[in-house]
This record gives C-alpha cells, sequence and structure tokens, in this order.
C-alpha cells in the first residue's frame, strides 16, 4: 500500500553505478555476487534467502538496462548459476 512521503525521514536520490564501477575487469561473477557488490558487500558475504532474493531483484533488472556492459558464461553444472563479467571495451 502507498505511503505518505512525509512518513520517511530520509529520502534519497536513485543512483545506479555502471558495470566498470561495481566488477572487476578481469573477473566473472553469478548474479548472486553481483547482487551482493550492488549494495556495497563481499561477494562471498553470508546472506540469508530472503536478503539473497531481495537483492537478486535490484541485480537483475540493473544488469539488463546495462547488458551491452555484460559477457556470459555457461556454469559448469546444470545446478549451478551463470557467469557475468564485464565485456571488453
Amino acid at each position: 500500500m502507498p505511503r505518505p512521503k512525509s512518513e520517511f525521514d530520509d529520502l534519497r536520490s536513485l543512483e545506479f553505478r555502471e558495470p566498470e564501477e561495481v566488477l572487476e575487469a578481469d573477473a566473472m561473477y553469478t548474479i548472486y555476487e553481483v547482487g551482493r557488490l550492488l549494495q556495497g558487500l563481499e561477494p562471498d558475504a553470508e546472506l540469508d534467502v530472503d536478503t539473497e532474493n531481495v537483492l537478486l531483484d535490484w541485480a537483475i533488472p540493473w544488469m539488463i538496462a546495462h547488458s551491452e556492459s555484460f559477457v556470459f558464461a555457461e556454469p559448469d553444472r546444470d545446478d549451478e548459476p551463470g557467469y557475468y563479467g564485464l565485456a571488453d571495451a
């Protein structure tokens, strides 16, 4: 349900970083690791499932919006996620 802006003490601008500001050029990451990095966490940070799902809700549209900046590699096994990295400039 919508809430009035007046109920919030801290309203900030929504700012997304560029992929080059988030990922290392010579590394490949799972979508879960990208989600953590977008929040300033270490890629291997331990998170509960609910938090992980929220981070995915942010990471997926961010990656789609910047799809031209990424390359994809197939996972080693069918039950693992794929890997994403920066496309060569």
